[in-house]
This record gives structure tokens, C-alpha cells and sequence, in this order.
């Protein structure tokens, strides 16, 4: 088994469901897994780290409220690009979400 991983792509976006971070936005970081079976005496699976970036961004751009929209989409559309994928696991931090209390991320998780 391989694992193609990209891990803490910084982004800030204006998604969230309070109207203040529709004007603000907040910082996130996203991780990327992929994992590739891989046949003894094979050449290894390429995975384009440019492509999952871009994957990631491209989702960051469209309008969401909630964070678990985004990851279902970002796992879609890689599942579209890495079909022979085994499993393909995203994970997106909300950095210094706005709630009473201090608190570092909150996260979101979805692989399959």
C-alpha cells in the first residue's frame, strides 16, 4: 500500500454560517491521503500533488456554509480525479474558530 499525502494547505476563505465570517472569512488547513494498492514488482501509482491542490482550492472558491459540505465535495472530486484510489481520506481545520472560549481548530473528517 501507498500513501500520497499533502498535508496543512493553508487557506483563507469567507465560509462559515455566521454572517460575520461571510465578511471576515477564517484561516483553514486542509490534509490530503490517498491511498494506492500497489502489486509487488509494479511500478508505483503517480498521484499529482498540483492536482489535489488545485482540487482543494477550487473547492475553497465555490459559496459553503458548512464545513462537512466542502469535505464531502473535496473527497468527490478526488474520487473523480483518482479513481483507482483504494482510499482517499480530507481532512479541514477552522483555525481559531469564533466561540466564547479559546480554542485552536475545530475539524471536520471524511474518508472512504
Amino acid at each position: 500500500m501507498l500513501t500520497i499525502s499533502l498535508h496543512g494547505i493553508q487557506l483563507h476563505a469567507k465560509i462559515g454560517l455566521y454572517p460575520e465570517e461571510k465578511i471576515k472569512g477564517n484561516d483553514f488547513e486542509i490534509d490530503v491521503d490517498v491511498w494506492a494498492n500497489t502489486e509487488k514488482g509494479e511500478p508505483l501509482p503517480f498521484y499529482d500533488y498540483a492536482l489535489i491542490h488545485d482540487i482543494v482550492v477550487a473547492a475553497f472558491n465555490k459559496e459553503a456554509e458548512l464545513l462537512e459540505e466542502l469535505v464531502q465535495d473535496i473527497h468527490s472530486q478526488l474520487k473523480m480525479a483518482f479513481p483507482e484510489a483504494e482510499k482517499i481520506k480530507v481532512a479541514i481545520r477552522k483555525l481559531r474558530p469564533p466561540l466564547t472560549a479559546d480554542v485552536r481548530y475545530s475539524q471536520v473528517c471524511f474518508e472512504g
